[in-house]
């Protein structure tokens, strides 16, 4: 996600940017069910080709209501059809499931839409929406895989967002004024579309396909794959956590290009309303180039951008979502620009390699603003002393204001210490060990732990191999301290 503030230097100023009910259909009220029915015995099914989705849920300290550790979801195929008259979104959500542990029910976080069926290995079972959470009657197995089938409608709605930030909007699926739709969904809000395990530590494979009118155009995260009539089809075969998927629906315009080494690039925007940011968009192979000649490869078979109408910018795993709501005035363009990189950077560091819990945002944040300020530094040609001064102005602000990044809190997400202060510890990690160590380790990091979930002790783990020193106390510090640690390096 972008960063929410904007500061500049003493110096030359450096930018720090960014991260009731329809006619003729059902109420969808405070809760929803489908009772239980015989059915038929499904046949065997091979669980191995989603293998890749594999992962090992944690209960997320910072947002304990969200997602659970009790199953791992490793394939997630959703057929959706959006009506823009009627403001209704039909789903099939057809998940592949690992259970835990053993357990009477199953339980995922999914918005109040009217259940329309809901089998389990084609049996139906009896499903209940309520507080945001669907309840799956039906006893299950710890490592015993089993396929959920939801099949539900209605009109979708958005979730706020636990922060205090300027661009601050209701996360989850949203519909805009002429009928269309478009989220972003960090740290939650996938469940506002689809029956969701709605933590980062349960990544899942991704089948997505959309249906809309004619005129309309469908995007999603993922490869694109074959567009048949007016459904548009994508898949993620990299693992993708919930808050970094996307869906988005409008009157779009599609450009395609080539980024480095033929990496098939798509941006979706809207004509008239988006032409002033085609230069940005446009430059997203050379963003890219800038990006792999630090980090390593492009981590994933695709790229591209959809712009929307957000006042923020997000992540989301091969289809980056970009709000044309942020400050693009004429003097301020560059920053949509620059904002654009970090979320290309993201795709190394939160994407590709994800944080276990919330408590680690840091570390997606970090890289990522590092990287924008850096791609800054270089083309301002801005000084090494004036980028430490202003790291170390800003950390010390943000620490006195919002506390440690390491030890985040849950109603200020994604606020300037968790983007600003681990930045100023990379750039102390960097100065200690200079251009090609540095840029060495921040390479095997995200090449070596690629489609993983990662946390503090594992990194400093990493780091201290990778360096062969001990990083410990000064990362720790770094991330702990109420006040800016002494730098050891400047």
């Amino acid at each position: 996600m972008r960063h929410p503030v904007l500061l500049t230097l003493l110096l030359p100023p450096l930018l720090v940017v960014g991260c009731t009910s329809d006619p003729g259909t059902p109420a969808a009220g405070p809760s929803s069910s489908v009772s239980a029915t015989p059915s038929p015995t499904a046949p065997a099914i091979d669980y191995t080709v989603w293998q890749a989705g594999r992962s090992t849920p944690v209960a997320d300290p910072i947002y304990p209501a969200r997602g659970t550790a009790a199953l791992d979801v490793l394939h997630y195929g959703l057929a959706l059809e959006w009506a823009p008259t009627t403001k209704t979104l039909t789903g099939t959500a057809t998940l592949r499931i690992r259970p835990t542990r053993d357990a009477a029910a199953l339980t995922l976080d999914f918005m109040p839409y009217q259940l329309d069926g809901v089998t389990l290995d084609g049996a139906t079972v009896t499903g209940t929406v309520a507080k945001e959470k669907l309840t799956v009657t039906a006893p299950v197995t710890a490592d015993k895989p089993v396929t959920l089938v939801v099949k539900y409608h209605g009109r979708p709605k958005a979730t706020p967002m636990p922060s205090h930030r300027s661009d601050v909007e209701d996360l989850g699926l949203t519909i805009t004024k002429e009928g269309g739709l478009w989220t972003m969904q960090e740290p939650f809000g996938a469940f506002t579309w689809y029956p969701a395990n709605d933590q980062p530590s349960d990544e899942a494979l991704y089948d997505i396909e959309v249906t809309v009118p004619p005129g309309w155009s469908a995007i999603a995260n993922g490869t694109p794959a074959a567009q048949s009539g007016t459904t548009f089809t994508y898949r993620s075969a990299d693992p993708v956590a919930t808050y970094l998927t996307t869906l988005a629906v409008g009157k779009y315009q599609k450009l395609t290009a080539k980024g480095p080494r033929g990496i098939p690039l798509t941006y979706w925007y809207r004509k008239g309303t988006d032409d002033k940011l085609l230069p940005y968009l446009k430059k997203s192979p050379q963003y890219i180039a800038w990006l792999e000649k630090r980090f390593g490869p492009y981590p994933f078979p695709s790229g591209g951008v959809v712009v929307v109408d957000s006042e923020s910018g997000m992540e989301t795993q091969q289809m980056i979502t970009m709000g044309r709501k942020i400050d693009n005035t004429k003097a301020r363009r560059d920053r949509w620009g620059t904002d654009l990189l970090h979320e290309y950077a993201h795709q190394w560091f939160g994407d590709s390699v994800t944080p276990t819990t919330w408590r680690d945002l840091w570390l997606n944040e970090g890289w990522a603003t590092y990287a924008q300020d850096l791609y800054i530094q270089e083309t301002l040609h801005l000084s090494d002393a004036s980028l430490d001064s202003y790291l170390r102005q800003a950390d010390a602000k943000l620490r006195a204001k919002l506390g440690p990044p390491g030890k985040p809190n849950p109603k200020n997400f994604a606020e300037g210490n968790v983007y600003l202060c681990p930045e100023a510890m990379l750039r102390e990690l960097h100065n200690a060990l200079g251009d090609k160590k540095f840029f060495a380790l921040a390479r095997a990091w995200a090449q070596e732990h690629r489609n993983t979930q990662q946390d503090r002790a594992s990194f400093i783990a990493f780091v201290n191999k990778q360096t062969g020193r001990n990083f410990t106390k000064l990362i720790n510090t770094w991330l702990d301290s109420k006040t800016t640690p002494k730098s050891t390096t400047t």
